[in-house]
């Protein structure tokens, strides 16, 4: 009857921009006897409901009858909506169900079971210099160390001799994980290596955090305003966005804004600065610190060396900041935000770190990312404010607060279960949704309607990063972490040829591709603090790295990979083709990881492509390596028949003509490839 994300009953579909007019249609069975439809639809905060009369329209076919109307909303925010239709049985709601289709409700419609609808700022404006590129997460301390001296580190910090020997996971006596090894990567380090990003066709490179702190993480600042010593200077920065930006790579640094270090001398719990000249007493310290009210302190009877303060997730090394308390902290770190992003540095954005965290309720987080974005695009109207998160990120992107998000419900968490059946952290297997094209696809579409274009195409799709597994060992669908299995585990058994058709749909996907260090030269790890290990300079996996430029090539390419809208053609048992859109070009990537060969039949006519059209592939994946040699297919009927072998995807490009010299010798008649026309002009082998 109804369907959210079908632009015949709903057009647009998608979120979309406030006083977007939208046309909604209704196909009632003619049994029903429908005399009156109506669209009802709620305001998330003024919890106002409208309701809008539908008109009878016409039949389709002897059986439905269609109902419209057209409902425009004057301002952003969430909406919610449902229907009720007059019938002989009396009045029906009709409400959402799993994938955006719709149910009967014979009691009207219960909480929850409304479709939701997001309209943003017509303002709405993200920089668009991320659209269409590719990013690359370094973790800094384990990407490349220079070995330039440095000064002013820390005399406790531990550094690994050998660059390459494995990272320390054991817990310590008292059962903690404390990240306080070094492998002493640094700045100058990444700088040295810009020529190798760019040659992969990286635009933007997105730095853990690089401000000092105490960890190897640096998730615990302990100070905003200067690099951590290990790393380099403020000098060395201000050299890697010039040496950066002259390669055409934009810099992201992580702002760490829900929570400090409790050596940061705002707490000063380790008592560094307790008795230094020119320093403060801490919080920790003393009720009378200048620091007091940056954070919250549940028992007020403990000074001195009150430990009652608030910790994000109860970690003692990691205070959560109270902005609520202390206007002297939210401006501070609104000048934080403004330093970096401006001259002489001119950094080109902030990923924000659990950035729903932040305040202590909702409202209040709310208003302090209006005050951040309006902050940070006074001092660089084009840095991009992009925000890890889990969930709805729908009410955080109406325009006025993030830009963009960290992409796991809309990519690496549907790519994961669809080719490995894993969790992303390793921690779980889940078979009823390994090789679930249509899971695959009901759930990118559920999680991309919930963005509007522009955070769709600049969003961070990943497969790994540092907080989960690499994704090449969970190609082997083991459930563990390193304190279980051990580091060696975690290389067994996997599968390349699974990481390849990962990288295809990342390439092909709308979204920015965004590798994390190491993944291209084929490094494995459990979750974090496994997932960290050292970048294997000198070890790499170079067939697998090739493969990762040339697939980057061929997204930089392809305008509609670029740019496109994309459609689902194919969903079956292990089994997705899509195709994307944009102006006269159309691409098809189709996946296939079953482990025997078969013969698949795309509806390419549902792009556009006709019969009059040829189709170019210029890559596939196989389960031994892959074939970059351009080949080319007739489509017959509307459909491109297309052998797939084993574990294996493909990308075809029309009008391959603008991007590929077209030769007769490299047709593919009826699907099959002619032996002669199996020989690669380029292949890599595992």
């Amino acid at each position: 009857m109804f369907h959210s994300r079908n632009p015949i009953y709903r057009n647009p579909t998608g979120a979309v921009q406030a006083h977007t007019n939208i046309h909604f249609k209704l196909l009632v069975p003619r049994e029903f006897r429908c005399s009156a439809a109506r669209l009802m639809v709620g305001e998330e905060f003024t919890k106002q409901v409208k309701t809008l009369g539908l008109f009878w329209c016409g039949m389709n076919g002897e059986d439905h009858e269609w109902w419209e109307c057209d409902f425009t909303p004057e301002q952003s925010g969430l909406y919610f909506y449902r229907f009720e239709i007059d019938t002989w049985r009396g009045t029906l709601g009709i409400t959402s169900r799993f994938g955006g289709e719709s149910g009967i409700d014979e009691f009207g419609a219960p909480e929850g079971e409304c479709w939701q609808l997001t309209v943003f700022e017509s303002q709405y404006q993200i920089p668009d210099w991320l659209s269409g590129g590719i990013m690359y997460q370094i973790f800094p301390d384990r990407f490349y160390r220079s070995g330039t001296t440095k000064y002013n580190v820390p005399q406790d910090r531990y550094l690994h001799q050998r660059w390459g020997s494995q990272p320390e996971w054991r817990p310590n006596h008292q059962g903690e994980i404390t990240n306080s090894d070094y492998f002493g990567g640094d700045l100058e380090g990444i700088i040295q290596k810009l020529d190798y990003l760019q040659s992969l066709g990286i635009t933007c490179i997105y730095l853990n955090p690089i401000f000092e702190a105490h960890s190897n993480h640096r998730y615990d600042t302990a100070d905003y305003t200067k690099v951590d010593p290990l790393l380099g200077s403020k000098e060395d920065f201000k050299r890697l966005c010039k040496e950066a930006n002259k390669r055409g790579i934009h810099i992201m640094l992580d702002g760490v804004f829900n929570h400090c270090g409790s050596f940061n001398k705002w707490m000063d719990r380790e008592r560094i600065y307790e008795n230094q000249e020119g320093y403060p007493k801490g919080a920790y310290i003393s009720a009378d610190s200048p620091y007091r009210y940056y954070f919250n302190f549940y028992d007020e009877n403990r000074w001195p060396y009150n430990p009652t303060y608030d910790g994000w997730w109860t970690h003692d090394t990691l205070p959560k900041l109270n902005y609520e308390g202390s206007d002297k902290l939210v401006e501070y770190i609104l000048n934080v935000a403004r330093k970096w992003v401006s001259p002489p540095y001119s950094a080109d954005g902030w990923r924000l770190d659990v950035a729903a965290d932040l305040g202590h309720t909702a409202e209040y987080n709310h208003a302090f990312w209006k005050s951040f974005r309006k902050a940070v695009k006074e001092a660089n109207p084009q840095a991009l404010i992009l925000a890890e998160h889990y969930g709805d990120p729908s009410g955080w992107l109406q325009g006025d607060e993030w830009d963009s998000i960290m992409n796991y419900d809309a990519f690496m968490e549907p790519v994961t279960w669809f080719l490995t059946g894993m969790e992303k952290h390793s921690d779980s297997y889940n078979g009823g949704l390994y090789g679930n094209g249509q899971s695959f696809f009901d759930a990118m579409a559920y999680h991309m309607s919930r963005m509007q274009t522009n955070t769709v195409f600049t969003a961070m799709n990943q497969l790994s990063n540092h907080d989960h597994s690499r994704f090449l060992t969970r190609t082997n669908q083991v459930v563990g972490r390193i304190g279980n299995m051990g580091p060696e585990r975690a290389s067994e058994n996997v599968k390349k040829c699974v990481m390849r058709e990962a990288v295809m749909i990342q390439m092909t996907w709308p979204g920015a591709p965004t590798l994390y260090y190491g993944d291209e030269a084929g490094v494995c790890g459990w979750t974090d603090p496994d997932s960290r290990r050292t970048y294997p300079w000198g070890r790499e996996d170079l067939e697998l790295m090739e493969f990762h430029r040339y697939m980057a090539g061929i997204h930089k390419r392809l305008p509609a990979l670029r740019k496109g809208a994309v459609k689902p053609l194919f969903a079956a048992n292990q089994q997705i083709a899509y195709g994307r859109m944009w102006g006269k070009y159309q691409t098809v990537t189709i996946i296939s990881n079953l482990p025997q060969p078969t013969t698949m039949e795309i509806p390419v006519w549902q792009l556009g492509v006709t019969d009059e059209d040829i189709l170019g592939r210029p890559i596939l994946t196989t389960e031994e390596g892959y074939n970059a040699g351009i080949l080319f297919y007739y489509v017959k009927d509307g459909i491109l028949k297309v052998r797939m072998p084993a574990y294996s995807g493909a990308v075809f490009t029309s009008h391959p003509e603008d991007f590929y010299p077209v030769l007769r010798s490299r047709f593919v008649e009826d699907g099959e490839e002619a032996k002669e026309k199996e020989r690669p002009e380029a292949v890599g082998r595992e």
